[in-house]
């Protein structure tokens, strides 16, 4: 049987954490590597809103990160990422994360496009939402709790991607605890197991298994 189709760009958030949940989920899909300046024409076909991730499916697709993350979970979760409560407490943050803070983090990362603010200012917006994470990691070493769950994972890629704007504001501000999740995120195997560079994937072949079970990526 064939394996499920994985459409992604390995710089992407929203792919990230949906890779990061099927490594978690030790399934295996096909994983296309898209260029984004020129998306393959299978990947708009069966999904024509043709931003990634997409999940290609035998009995369907699946066109957003959180879906993919819940599918893999549900296939197998040994790491318990998915465990209900931790899912349920947070909800919120996920949903402010993809939500303002994504909004904010677009506009700081690419200031020169958004010219009615300065990168700083919209800087001090996104961090509304990097108060509520600290004062979260102040609690306990993870963001529901004291182990990885299913919303480090889904917010993760998008603190990685604030940071980098500018890593060395980053790492002497006021957020000691997001700081250092942020340093075990990065470290974390989950996270440097999904970061290998694949050759552009081209219309009729064959991508590659997914989480790798060689070193053939590139």
């Amino acid at each position: 049987m064939s394996l499920p189709v994985l459409y992604s760009f390995r710089r992407c958030p929203y792919a990230i954490r949906a890779r990061m949940a099927i490594a978690a989920s030790e399934s295996s899909v096909e994983l296309r590597e898209v260029v984004l300046k020129h998306k393959p024409e299978s990947m708009i076909k069966i999904s024509p809103k043709a931003t990634v991730p997409v999940l290609q499916l035998q009995d369907g697709i699946l066109e957003e990160s959180l879906d993919i993350m819940q599918w893999a979970l549900a296939q197998s979760d040994p790491l318990q990422l998915g465990l209900a409560d931790s899912i349920a407490s947070g909800e919120e943050l996920i949903a402010d994360n993809d939500g303002e803070f994504k909004s904010w983090l677009d506009k700081y990362k690419y200031a020169d496009r958004h010219p009615e603010m300065t990168a700083a200012e919209y800087r001090t917006k996104a961090c509304m939402f990097l108060d509520k994470l600290e004062q979260q990691l102040q609690q306990h070493n993870y963001l529901t709790g004291e182990n990885l769950s299913f919303t480090d994972v889904a917010i993760f890629p998008f603190i990685r991607q604030f940071a980098y704007v500018d890593i060395e504001w980053f790492k002497s501000s006021n957020y000691p605890a997001l700081v250092a999740w942020l340093n075990t995120m990065l470290e974390h195997d989950l996270f440097t197991s999904v970061m290998n560079k694949y050759t552009p994937w081209q219309e009729n072949t064959i991508g590659v298994e997914f989480p790798s079970k060689d070193d053939s990526s590139e």
